[in-house]
């Protein structure tokens, strides 16, 4: 028994000393990022978040200079970090390890589960995931917070320690009456940044299998998973398939499920000024990209349909935007492809003027050169699956609305 208790406290002693050694290296760390040699990267991002008026205060200070040193990518691909670690030949190979780890931080809404010695257990809302998370300013980060209330923040693992984390940069703590509030807040980060959400490799497998329901879905409403229309159109039909009616899924086993009944919760779909601006909207629901969105589709369309169309230039100029965008997925420009076998060569000898292009032979190696990061990440599926307990405070979130609508 004696031997039982030494041992927990020799660990929690070796694990308070890792944690103030994490401060020293953060604050070192900070101190570099924010270094005349970044001036030039880092200097821009505050201005921009400043705005015209040039207010920025300090809470937002401190999570642009955290997400810069962190995750933002130097011309050369490095971060602050391995410009850090580099550089430091005092560094041991556990700060090494500790550094290095930073540069994959968990960003989330959490909510506190407990306070467990110096720190807390959060429950990551948007991945589902349990956090064992200390600061490296002591106990007293969490004086304010309390089980049952939330915090949204930023979380760094403490290498070469499994399964602890540290509260990076800004954490700002909410209390437990603002559910309602927090739930739709992770909602939308769960829509909007599917990232967030897989880190949980269940999950991952849940929203493949959500993606290949609903993209199913979308080929029965619409008799295809491509679709060229007007932006106008495309989005009154969206909003029409948005809020189909679908049938419930409580059904006693062994009946057909019935009782279809209208998902009159989902807000009107808007697209944005880019896209409703354009002349057409290509809309693709890919079994591996997911469902996307193309401005001025019907354009590109037409030029593989027909090299040699008269007053092609425009065409030809955008389709060196899909090619030279990063953020468009090879996707529209392979469907095209497969879709015109017979003038797709033509296509890419008058653009690249180049006589032997030949898409069967160049066109995949074409597109890896002009798009690496698409081929550097692996596949998500684009629907997101929310957790258990996230489910729970929006339910609870709806039912208090619906009852304060009727007392009114």
């Amino acid at each position: 028994m004696a031997v039982a208790v030494r041992n927990e406290y020799e660990d929690a002693a070796a694990l308070r000393a890792l944690v103030e050694r994490s401060s020293e290296l953060k604050r070192r760390l900070v101190d570099f990022g924010q270094g005349a040699r970044f001036d030039r990267w880092l200097t821009p991002l505050l201005l921009d978040a400043a705005g015209p008026g040039r207010q920025l205060d300090e809470w937002d200070a401190v999570r642009i200079v955290d997400d810069f040193i962190l995750r933002y990518r130097l011309p050369d691909g490095t971060t602050v970090v391995d410009r850090f670690v580099a550089g430091q030949r005092d560094l041991t190979q556990d700060d090494r390890a500790v550094l290095l780890g930073w540069r994959d931080p968990v960003e989330g809404i959490f909510e506190v589960r407990r306070k467990e010695g110096d720190g807390v257990v959060l429950l990551n809302l948007l991945d589902d995931l349990e956090y064992r998370t200390y600061s490296n300013i002591g106990r007293s980060a969490f004086r304010g917070v309390s089980a049952g209330g939330f915090l949204l923040t930023r979380l760094v693992p403490l290498h070469p320690v499994d399964g602890v984390w540290l509260v990076s940069g800004v954490m700002t703590p909410y209390p437990k009456s603002a559910a309602a509030e927090i739930a739709r807040a992770a909602l939308h980060l769960a829509a909007s940044q599917l990232e967030l959400v897989f880190r949980d490799p269940e999950k991952i497998e849940q929203g493949w299998q959500s993606m290949r329901t609903d993209r199913a879905a979308f080929v029965d409403f619409f008799g295809s998973d491509e679709l060229v229309l007007p932006p106008a159109e495309a989005e009154d039909r969206l909003n029409a398939y948005r809020h189909r009616p679908k049938a419930t899924t409580t059904a006693p086993p062994g009946r057909p499920r019935g009782g279809h009944l209208p998902d009159h919760g989902l807000p009107a779909f808007e697209l944005p000024p880019a896209l409703a601006e354009a002349d057409t909207l290509g809309v693709i629901y890919d079994e591996v990209d997911g469902l996307n969105f193309y401005a001025d589709y019907g354009m590109l369309r037409d030029l593989f349909a027909d090299p040699t169309l008269p007053g092609r230039s425009r065409h030809q100029d955008l389709l060196r935007t899909y090619l030279r965008d990063e953020s468009i997925a090879p996707l529209p420009i392979r469907r095209l492809a497969a879709a015109h076998p017979r003038t797709v060569d033509a296509v890419f000898r008058k653009l690249l003027r180049k006589p032997g292009f030949t898409w069967t032979e160049h066109g995949e190696d074409l597109l890896r050169r002009r798009k690496p990061r698409y081929y550097e990440q692996e596949p998500r599926p684009g629907v997101s699956v929310i957790g258990d307990r996230l489910g729970e405070l929006a339910a609870a979130g709806t039912r208090r609305r619906s009852t304060r609508r009727r007392r009114g």
